[in-house]
C-alpha cells in the first residue's frame, strides 16, 4: 500500500478530528477547538502534525511537540496523538508515521521520543513496544475546569 506522509493542512482538520474522536475515543474535541488548536500549532515551530494519505484520503495522523527538559540539551519529541483508521490498521501506516518522526528527530539532533498512552489501549502498547518504546512511568493529569 502506497502512503504519502505530509504536514497537515486546514483541509485535513475534519478528517483528523474524526480519527481523534473515533480511534482515540476522545469525544471532547470539537471541530472548532481542533481548528483553533491546529492553527496555533502551525504558527509554533515546536509543533508538527503529519497526515498519512492513501489514494488522497487521510487514513492516519501523528501530532508531536519538541519540548525542553533537563538532561536533553536540544529537548525531546513528545507524541501528543497518533491514530490510524481501523480498516487501515496493521498495514504499516502507524509504523511509517513513527519512522517519519524518528527521521525528523534525527535531523534535529534529538535522541529521545516519548508518549503517553491510556491504560485501556493495550493494542497500542504492544505496537509501541514492538517499535522499541519502553514503559518508563505513569502519566498523571488533573482537569482544573
Amino acid at each position: 500500500m502506497h502512503v504519502l506522509i505530509r504536514k497537515i493542512q486546514p483541509i485535513d482538520y475534519e478528517n483528523v478530528l474524526s480519527l481523534w474522536n473515533e480511534e482515540l475515543e476522545n469525544q471532547r474535541v470539537t471541530a472548532e477547538s481542533m481548528a483553533v488548536t491546529y492553527e496555533q500549532m502551525r504558527q509554533n515551530k515546536n509543533y508538527d502534525t503529519f497526515v498519512a494519505l492513501s489514494d488522497g484520503v487521510v487514513v492516519g495522523f501523528i501530532t508531536i511537540v519538541q519540548v525542553l527538559a533537563a538532561g536533553f540539551p536540544v529537548g525531546y519529541i513528545k507524541i501528543n496523538g497518533l491514530a490510524v483508521k481501523k480498516k487501515f490498521q496493521h498495514k504499516g501506516i502507524g509504523t511509517q508515521l513513527i519512522k517519519h518522526v524518528e527521521q525528523l528527530a534525527y535531523q534535529r539532533g534529538i535522541s529521545n521520543i516519548g508518549l503517553a498512552s491510556g491504560f485501556q489501549r493495550t493494542d497500542a502498547h504492544g505496537f509501541y513496544e514492538y517499535l522499541g518504546f519502553e514503559k518508563g512511568s505513569f502519566y498523571f493529569s488533573k482537569m482544573l475546569y
